[in-house]
């Protein structure tokens, strides 16, 4: 289970040392960001009025939502979408190419699945999950299942189940071809010059229309700090 507390860890292994380039924060993973605590906030606010509602017919069970259930917490994380997107940043060193494919893949769950809301119960989980496999599709060396379980304040035994579920609600479809991304790279920017942030966010030169073995092979042995109660 997602558990953080104000943004305060403790360091019970090995820090990583964030390398020169990690020191910025990339412009998608601010833009991002932006994105999805609007889209977050709004839905939150969807939700609080159709369960209200329900609530008044007397269909308390009745919610919507239900096929993201498996990424849904107990209770929203303190820790913000855009600290915890740095903070995946830092520690699992993912090109910002991945935090792009990551949203196609949040993005194409609530097209496969339109009963269900990006909230703040599960966006943290959707996250993390839709980084990693996208870091498995994009990236020449990553970090296993149990490294990003670690950073993203998750079991590992959740993590694994949590990639089994989006696989199988993307009916597997992760790859993501350039003229995709680069839409989605283009709708980015689009958010970005209207929040007066830049013109550009980071691209790296991908070919991702052939399909990608996924894979679980470990290529670093450090370990992020946990993230606690």
């Amino acid at each position: 289970m997602l558990s953080t507390v104000g943004g305060g860890y403790t360091n019970q292994s090995r820090q990583l040392e964030p390398s020169q380039a990690e020191t910025t924060t990339p412009r998608v993973l601010t833009i991002l960001s932006s994105v999805l605590e609007k889209l977050v906030a709004r839905n939150d606010r969807l939700m609080d009025s159709l369960n209200q509602k329900l609530d008044e017919e007397s269909c308390g069970s009745c919610r919507l939502g239900k096929g993201l259930n498996a990424f849904h917490g107990v209770r929203a994380p303190s820790i913000s979408v855009q600290r915890y997107l740095e903070r995946l940043y830092k520690y699992t060193n993912c090109s910002p190419s991945c935090f792009v494919v990551g949203y196609v893949y949040i993005d194409r769950l609530v097209h496969r699945h339109p009963d269900s809301l990006v909230i703040s119960l599960n966006v943290h989980r959707l996250l993390v999950t839709s980084v990693m496999v996208a870091s498995k599709m994009l990236d020449d060396e990553h970090y296993n299942n149990a490294f990003f379980a670690r950073a993203g304040g998750v079991s590992n035994a959740e993590l694994n189940r949590l990639e089994l579920e989006l696989l199988f609600l993307l009916d597997f479809g992760v790859t993501v071809s350039s003229r995709v991304f680069e839409i989605y790279c283009l709708h980015l920017e689009k958010e970005l010059q209207f929040n007066g942030i830049g013109n550009k966010i980071e691209r790296a030169i991908i070919s991702v229309d052939d399909v990608t073995e996924i894979s679980v092979e470990d290529t670093q042995s450090s370990s992020p700090p946990q993230i606690v109660d």
